[in-house]
Formats: C-alpha cells, sequence, structure tokens
C-alpha cells in the first residue's frame, strides 16, 4: 500500500511540474478585454560572427527587407574604417564608421545600412576594410555575404 501512495505521488508531481513548464512557454497576459499569448522562448539559435586581423565579432542582423544591422569591434588605426557593399558588378553603396576607440585597443562599432539589389538574383557583400595611410589601398578586408 505505501509502495502505491509513493508511486502515486511521484507521478502527480511529474504531470504537474509538466503543466507547470508548459504555462511558462505560453505566458498569458490578460489586458481588459482581450487574452493575448506570448510567443514561446526563442529557439537556439546561432549568430554567426565573422572576423580578421583587425575586426572581430562582427555580426548582421536584417532588420528588414533591405535595412541590416551591423556590430563588431575593430582595432583600427585612428578608429576609423571604411566600407562598400557590392553585388558582384557594381559597387552599389559605400561609407565609413567610427569605433569607440583606436588601435592598439579594440573599439566597439554599431550602425546600420540601407541598400537594395539592382538584380533579383545577385548576392550582396558587404566589405570592411582599413584605408592604408600609406598608399590608400584597402587592407584587412573582411567580406560579408548579406542575407
Amino acid at each position: 500500500m505505501k509502495r502505491i501512495i509513493l508511486l502515486l505521488i511521484i507521478l502527480f508531481t511529474a504531470c504537474n511540474k509538466k503543466d507547470k513548464t508548459t504555462r511558462e512557454a505560453q505566458e498569458i497576459i490578460k489586458t481588459s478585454d482581450t487574452v493575448q499569448l506570448k510567443k514561446a522562448a526563442p529557439s537556439n539559435t546561432t549568430v554567426k560572427k565573422y572576423s580578421n586581423e583587425r575586426f572581430r565579432n562582427v555580426t548582421v542582423e536584417k532588420v528588414n527587407n533591405d535595412k541590416f544591422r551591423i556590430k563588431g569591434e575593430g582595432q583600427i588605426f585612428e578608429a576609423s574604417f571604411n566600407w562598400t557593399v557590392e553585388d558582384g558588378h557594381d559597387e552599389l553603396k559605400k561609407g565609413y564608421e567610427m569605433t569607440d576607440a583606436g588601435a592598439p585597443e579594440w573599439g566597439k562599432f554599431d550602425f546600420t545600412l540601407d541598400v537594395a539589389k539592382n538584380r533579383e538574383n545577385s548576392t550582396l557583400t558587404l566589405i570592411l576594410f582599413e584605408i592604408s595611410a600609406k598608399d590608400g589601398s584597402r587592407q584587412y578586408q573582411l567580406p560579408i555575404v548579406l542575407f
């Protein structure tokens, strides 16, 4: 008899615990006249990080169809770096940004850019780079395919 009672307690506790986690995943928020369900906890998605000798932990987030948010760190001379977006044929957009610290420190940067494809089947590539103080050439290029 004691074994049966112990088994029932274990089963009841296990069922009650499962119900609690289900409620946590679908937390209900009650407002004045409606009931809204919160989205379940986001799945474990991995964010791809890009890096080279001068850039590290660079991530790209697609904000909407033609807008991207770029974040990362750079060890850049005088904290200034350039970028360009190409589609394999043309340079669609270019610009420059600043990190919050110059080399030899790793400074953080965070910027958004708006760029649209000229050709539907083309692939957009963002290239981060440092300009050589010696001859003005591109150094430490970091190509990133925009999705």
